[in-house]
């Protein structure tokens, strides 16, 4: 497919009205950003050059909010520096958490849109569509394509959804993970029934590691699985038919744990970073996800797994130039060393090729 030169982007957005006015209120973006930078250099000077206000313009956000909320938004100390207000805090908190859950959603709708926009252009050609769940490797390979012969077309997906998808012909990739080790027969047995190991080729996207979320500085003492049992601990899990979820119901099936136990266990976010977010922010003691996200909180994080993440394709589509092209980029020196750098990422095989039974072994499959 030709480069077009555009890419869409859907961003999530706040607006404030008053006094249940119907127009479309006040935009909070300028502030929220303002208050993000605040936040990490611990003074308004130093915040507002970093999102380009000037001194006054920025104090006059921050003002303008300020009376709209009726509370203030930062707390100065002499000597000391500003800080955000508990109230700033949590907005803030607030802002991230929906970030992290609708990012996700908005970057599939973006792609959903780009292709419908593209089929409408001369020079329109094949592309190749990628189902997957949610991840930083796949959200790098999205921002590394940036049009061209590779392009892609993306939708968010759990693994047991991508599949299926593959399945039935309404994906050409498919993104999947299995844990490497005790839990690696029991989740291909979960998706023996889209999986054919005479049909389908695997393609290496990443190795990375998987585990519970805590807050900095563990101070519920949680050391494994078993603690999700405690009355005292908050779980927030994933969504039902990822694969983290599922891993997370063997590990507790292997314990003798009943999901009943654990406080929590349905409620659910849709990403690693939103789980973060959801922990961060102190509305629960506990969730699982990758290192990565993790890192990006300040959270402790307790390894649980190392986990490989395929993309599944049927054999004949390996020949296809788009798949070449995209192979060419997964195995590119760029890509390979922005997954590598990720906290708890290895891309040391990003972009082989195997069958599924040379991945896990004859007998598994």
């Amino acid at each position: 497919m030709a480069d077009t030169g555009f890419r869409v982007a859907l961003r999530p957005g706040w607006w404030l009205t008053q006094g249940g006015a119907d127009h479309d209120g006040v935009p909070l973006q300028e502030a929220l950003a303002l208050l993000s930078a605040i936040d990490a250099v611990g003074h308004i000077a130093g915040a507002c050059r970093a999102c380009g206000l000037s001194y006054r313009h920025g104090w006059g956000i921050l003002r303008r909010f300020e009376t709209v909320f009726g509370t203030p938004l930062l707390i100065t100390r002499r000597r000391q520096g500003t800080e955000l207000s508990p109230f700033a805090q949590r907005l803030l908190w607030a802002n991230r958490r929906i970030e992290a859950r609708l990012m996700p959603m908005l970057d599939s709708l973006a792609s959903e849109l780009q292709e419908d926009l593209e089929k409408l252009l001369p020079e329109s050609g094949p592309h190749l569509r990628l189902h997957a769940s949610h991840g930083f490797a796949v959200e790098a390979l999205m921002q590394h394509i940036g049009g061209g012969a590779a392009n892609l077309e993306l939708r968010y997906r759990t693994a047991t959804e991508a599949l299926a998808s593959l399945d039935s012909g309404e994906c050409d990739l498919a993104g999947f993970q299995v844990p490497q080790g005790d839990f690696e027969a029991d989740m291909l047995r979960y998706y023996a029934q889209w999986l054919d190991a005479e049909e389908h080729l695997l393609v290496h996207l990443a190795v990375r590691n998987t585990g519970l979320f805590v807050m900095a500085g563990n101070p519920k003492g949680i050391r494994g699985v078993a603690d999700l049992a405690r009355q005292d601990v908050r779980f927030v899990n994933r969504q039902i038919g990822s694969s983290t979820r599922q891993l997370v119901e063997l590990m507790l099936r292997r314990l003798d744990i009943a999901v009943a136990q654990v406080n929590g266990y349905e409620n659910s976010e849709f990403t690693h970073m939103a789980v973060a977010a959801h922990i961060a922010s102190g509305m629960a003691d506990a969730g699982i996800g990758v290192e990565t996200a993790a890192h990006r909180f300040g959270l402790d994080f307790i390894p649980l797994a190392r986990e490989r993440y395929f993309f599944a394709i049927r054999k004949p589509a390996l020949e296809q130039p788009a798949m070449q092209a995209l192979l060419a980029i997964m195995r590119g020196a760029d890509y390979k060393g922005y997954v590598g750098q990720l906290v708890g990422y290895d891309a040391s095989e990003t972009g082989r090729i195997q069958t599924p039974r040379e991945a896990f072994g004859p007998e598994k499959l």
